[in-house]
């Protein structure tokens, strides 16, 4: 006899992330927030567009892309010592903050007729400086706010909120941009932040007393110190740095395999990121049942998979069997992310934690760019499709690598 939906709920793992007192209340205001970051996507390059001068545009719709992003990374380093020791919820507040009040400013200085192209860049880069130890404070909060054993299921709460928001965010954005113009965007994702403070203000515990010697330990080391003191640590750092890197060329590779290789349409590009982003979310979804499986070699299994679903695209299988093959990549996706980052949060102590998840998400900030800048000339030498089956026979040999080093939740050095 099939099990009722009331019976399916009671012993879903997300049960109790989505009744836990404090993250009940947090959920809303994230979701809000991270449907602003899906609609900024089209905004941002766009709103670059609009403003730039003509002679210049490709470079600035760029710098623009890059400005919402990247200076996140330089943050999480240049900042260590002014952020460290601080309590995760205010970490999250502030980078709301700064993100609400950075991008508020864009639509105010349209409206006043001051918004340069160098203005706009700048605010943009302004906004991000904090999102990196955003993101730290965010996982660092769930981390003490849950159990261990549901450490998974919370990540994987957040993961599926963001790639719901991928699909969802350019779909709201896309009439918004026809009806208001993309700084009509920008100004909702800019109240998008704010309702994001808002409710850490309202609903996030506040600070609590740090142990002595934890405290002690925070004035001591940043979070590249803390990783490379810790066996586990070191090697999940550089696999991840792997995965993101050599998945950088697959942005580069791809579109011109479908021009050139296939002579298709963008609609046949559309349908691979369509299927992609589908594949994420239903990846998302099923990352917390994942719970009783070793962390550790589950996530240098995803590379090696990951990997092999690339494979029919590195040998010109029909697109049929290509488009499948990448659904399961992004099926694959936020399983790495979410089992890694669980990870991080069994391995570090409650002091170690938002240092050391500020220089993850950095990494990850830094290492699809890095590989995508490789992705071009990897490409003009080799072609599109000898490329991707090159990143293809990198990610499995990678994730076959790692199983051999991370065996265990933590290990000593």
């Amino acid at each position: 006899m099939a099990p009722s939906p009331a019976q399916v709920a009671r012993h879903s793992p997300y049960r109790p992330i989505l009744a836990h007192p404090v993250l009940r209340r947090l959920l809303p205001g994230y979701a809000v927030s991270a449907l602003g970051d899906g609609m900024a996507v089209v905004a941002v390059g766009w709103l670059a567009v609009e403003i730039a001068p003509a002679d210049g545009r490709g470079l600035w719709v760029a710098l623009a892309v890059a400005a919402y992003t990247l200076p996140g990374a330089l943050g999480a380093i240049v900042l260590n010592r002014l952020l460290r020791g601080r309590s995760p919820a205010r970490l999250a507040m502030w980078d709301a903050l700064l993100r609400a009040g950075a991008l508020g400013a864009i639509p105010l200085a349209h409206l006043a007729g001051a918004l340069s192209i160098g203005l706009y860049v700048g605010l943009l880069a302004l906004s991000s400086v904090l999102h990196s130890w955003g993101q730290a404070g965010t996982y660092t909060l769930l981390a003490r706010q849950l159990r261990e054993g549901d450490h998974l299921a919370g990540n994987a709460v957040f993961s599926t909120i963001a790639s719901v928001a991928t699909i969802a965010g350019p779909l709201l954005a896309a009439p918004l941009v026809v009806w208001g113009g993309a700084i009509s965007v920008i100004a909702v994702d800019a109240g998008s932040f704010a309702v994001l403070a808002g409710t850490l203000l309202w609903a996030a515990p506040g600070p609590q007393a740090p142990d002595p010697a934890e405290a002690a330990d925070a004035s001591r080391a940043g979070g590249l110190a803390v990783i490379r003191r810790d066996r586990t640590m070191r090697n999940l750092v550089i696999l991840s740095i792997g995965f993101f890197f050599l998945f950088g060329p697959v942005y580069v590779a791809l579109p011109l395999h479908v021009t050139h290789d296939l002579h298709a349409s963008a609609g046949t590009l559309a349908g691979f990121y369509s299927l992609f982003g589908a594949g994420a979310v239903l990846g998302s979804l099923l990352t917390g049942y994942l719970r009783r499986l070793p962390l550790g070699p589950t996530t240098a299994g995803i590379v090696a998979l990951s990997g092999l679903t690339l494979l029919p695209l590195g040998l010109g299988a029909p697109t049929p069997v290509a488009m499948a093959g990448f659904a399961l990549l992004g099926l694959m996706w936020p399983p790495f992310s979410t089992m890694s980052t669980t990870l991080f949060q069994r391995s570090a102590t409650p002091a170690e934690l938002p240092r050391v998840l500020a220089v993850v998400s950095a990494i990850r900030i830094l290492a699809v760019p890095l590989g995508t800048a490789l992705g071009g000339p990897t490409t003009t030498t080799l072609g599109p499709t000898p490329t991707l089956l090159l990143t293809s026979l990198a990610l499995l040999l990678l994730g076959l690598t790692a199983t051999t080093t991370l065996h265990h939740k933590n290990q000593p050095s």
